[in-house]
């Protein structure tokens, strides 16, 4: 790390630079810390995912299986109501004590509740006992999830160069693809294997108790790190500290962002939780794809769309975020019902259908550690995203599975997955006109990125 950065004269610290060894070393940390945290997070919403079957036989027993499943998938969305909380509370924290303490905190909280659901006993061994702790850690993963996400893309984003943002910050993203990936590939190898019944029997404890190890590696790499330049710049700053940063002030002067911000959420969490979330379920129980053919199928998508998502986020610092969103829902609102009925007709159909709709979903996905953060001022930056973040991905983002899987029994429709992928877009295309383009902007200091600063503002006058 840059010495330079360490002891500053003038009060600014400088963001690691890409030109000198010892910037991109410390770029390489910042990316590593930031993106394995993320990995965690999702390899346990990866997992959930496609072994909601295991689930549903273990915990929620009895009855038919679409009740069963419906249980299962709303113990998904069940951890979803507390991640406003955990935005409440991490938020503000994060913004007065720094990104990388809440962090440490964040992944240690997920890692530690996904390690325990692999430990948990089933309904056959202590009856409602199992479901109960089952929901319980569930919302320990919400509330830790709540500071874990917003802060990983606040720190990611304030250790970048501006010019260059997107491209680093599209790597945190890469860490949630990969997590996905990362828990469809095991639950694929360990199906082949052990076999279905092995599986069922114990099998599916394995995926789960992978997280600690994972966790205590980004515990690790975050240790290693100082919090970000902006950061400390601004903790330096005795006017600055000035500055609200209480969550009434986040509200009163921050609305127009955060409302922005939240349709904006509503498009990507829908497209994400129905893409990567449900697409296991749907592709096994709507379309009668095997269990092995859905994963592989579901396995050969993220593996593209990891290795676009560094492609688009360069993209992004040439074109700018708010033409790759425009692109993206666009082609979304589009191509879904042409996609959707193309899966039905069986797994060649399916594959190119789940990786038109994936490439297309990347072109946000790639953006979100680059156009979130720079919507607020550093002051309330991880308030802002985390809050924002988690109150719309609570209430249209993870019921996404629970919503797609009760409307299709009860109207018997299969794009019923659609329809609501481009209900979310429409949402997002009329909140995208309200966000500042802030491709290559500043996002130091207490002033709106994009908006002239107060020092500009009292010059021109």
């Amino acid at each position: 790390m840059a010495s330079a950065e360490n002891t500053p004269e003038d009060g600014t610290y400088t963001v690691p630079q890409t030109e000198t060894p010892e910037g991109r070393k410390t770029i390489r940390k910042a990316i590593g810390a930031s993106a394995v945290g993320n990995a965690t997070e999702w390899f346990d919403y990866g997992v959930y995912a496609v072994v909601v079957g295991y689930i549903t036989a273990n915990f929620f027993p009895g009855g038919d299986e679409g009740s069963g499943t419906i249980w299962a998938l709303a113990t998904f969305a069940v951890s979803f109501l507390v991640r406003p909380l955990g935005g409440f509370v991490w938020g503000p924290l994060g913004d007065r004590l720094g990104r990388r303490k809440v962090l440490a905190l964040t992944i240690m909280l997920m890692a530690g509740a996904t390690f325990c659901i692999g430990l948990l006993p089933t309904f056959s061994q202590i009856g409602y006992w199992a479901p109960a702790l089952l929901v319980f850690l569930r919302l320990v993963q919400g509330f830790s999830t709540g500071g874990e996400y917003g802060g990983a893309a606040t720190f990611m984003a304030e250790y970048s160069p501006d010019r260059k943002r997107g491209f680093f910050g599209s790597f945190l993203e890469f860490g949630t693809i990969f997590g996905f990936a990362l828990g469809t590939a095991i639950t694929l190898f360990l199906q082949l294997i052990l076999g279905e019944q092995t599986m069922n029997e114990w099998g599916w404890r394995l995926p789960f108790l992978i997280a600690g190890p994972m966790g205590l590696i980004g515990l690790y790499l975050r240790s290693k790190l100082e919090d970000t330049p902006v950061f400390r710049e601004f903790e330096d700053d005795a006017e600055a500290q000035g500055a609200g940063s209480k969550l009434k002030d986040l509200v009163s002067q921050y609305w127009r962002p955060m409302l922005a911000m939240a349709g904006l959420v509503i498009a990507l969490n829908v497209a994400n939780y129905t893409l990567l979330s449900y697409m296991p379920t749907y592709l096994e129980t709507r379309i009668g794809l095997s269990a092995d053919g859905s994963l592989t199928l579901i396995l050969v998508g993220q593996l593209v769309m990891m290795c676009l998502i560094p492609f688009a986020g360069r993209l992004s610092d040439r074109v700018g975020r708010k033409p790759m969103w425009w692109t993206s829902m666009g082609g979304l609102f589009v191509a879904a019902i042409p996609m959707y009925l193309l899966m039905g007709t069986g797994f060649v159909g399916a594959l190119i259908g789940f990786a038109v709709l994936g490439v297309l979903y990347v072109l946000q996905l790639a953006t979100i550690s680059a156009t979130f953060p720079a919507m607020f001022p550093t002051q309330v930056r991880f308030a802002g995203f985390a809050i924002t973040y988690n109150l719309a991905t609570a209430v249209f983002g993870g019921t996404a599975p629970l919503v797609n899987d009760a409307l299709i029994a009860a109207t018997g429709n299969l794009l019923v997955p659609a329809f609501y992928m481009m209900a979310a877009c429409l949402v997002g295309m009329a909140a995208l006109p309200f966000a500042r383009e802030t491709a290559g902007e500043s996002i130091r200091g207490t002033d709106l990125p994009g908006e002239p600063t107060a020092a500009e503002r009292a010059t021109s006058r």
